[in-house]
């Protein structure tokens, strides 16, 4: 069985649709929702599916995702963002490629994990190019960030530690020692994930923004001090 793990904050827009894409695939799951205490109604889109709903005291990532992983039941983990919709048999083809050979060839060793070929619901060009890039650096080197559809085995993913709970990066951190531990792979068709966040300042000044993020964190700085120095500080009613 395959747990699929939901890390939510004020998701209810996008959630049911991506809960939708799950029931497009025969394989079994498990889904476990992690909500940081959303203020709409995530929780009741979840539990109106059967997920079990796991609150959070902490509004981080990482740490949500590796709450959720604690109470799966399935041999093999999904972590799917809320807003990242997965394409027909997918659970399907992450179990085929999890209980056969890294190539198909007899002897070799059997995946560890991997990740999807992403696409932004966005017409964007630029956008575009750097699926495009992302999937020969995935195909390349096994790295996958989080809106790709990380998938591993639970044995490994405890083998490993979980995910760091740093603030920013945890996805990149874990996919780096996910492909040093054994063959990944990287599945097709791809996941379609929400271009929102690029509406505030544009596709080419976030990209960039990225970019610059991810050189610095490669070249080792801190990943929560890089995280203080993009997040503006909160008003009084951010804080209550």
């Amino acid at each position: 069985m395959i747990s699929v793990i939901v890390p939510t904050l004020n998701e209810g827009l996008e959630l049911p649709i991506t809960l939708g894409t799950l029931r497009e695939s025969t394989a079994p799951y498990d889904l476990v929702v992690v909500d940081a205490g959303s203020r709409d109604d995530t929780v009741a889109i979840a539990q109106s599916v059967g997920a079990r709903v796991i609150a959070s005291p902490v509004r981080q990532r990482a740490h949500q995702l590796n709450l959720g992983a604690a109470a799966a039941k399935g041999e093999f983990l999904l972590f799917l963002h809320a807003d990242t919709h997965l394409p027909p048999g997918a659970l399907d083809h992450i179990q085929k490629a999890l209980t056969g050979p890294a190539d198909g060839s007899p002897g070799v060793h059997q995946p560890v994990g991997g990740g999807f070929v992403r696409h932004f619901d966005s017409s964007s060009r630029l956008l575009r190019l750097t699926c495009r890039l992302a999937a020969w650096r995935c195909r390349r080197w096994g790295w996958f960030l989080g809106d790709q559809g990380i998938f591993v085995r639970r044995t490994t993913f405890q083998r490993l530690g979980g995910f760091r709970e740093i603030a920013l990066f945890e996805d990149l951190d874990f996919s780096r020692r996910l492909a040093r531990s054994g063959p990944v792979v990287t599945l097709s068709p791809g996941v379609v994930t929400s271009a929102r966040r690029f509406a505030a300042r544009g596709a080419l000044v976030t990209t960039l923004r990225d970019l610059w993020l991810t050189i610095q964190y490669l070249a080792g700085r801190d990943p929560d001090k890089l995280r203080a120095r993009i997040t503006p500080p909160k008003g009084p009613k951010e804080r209550e």
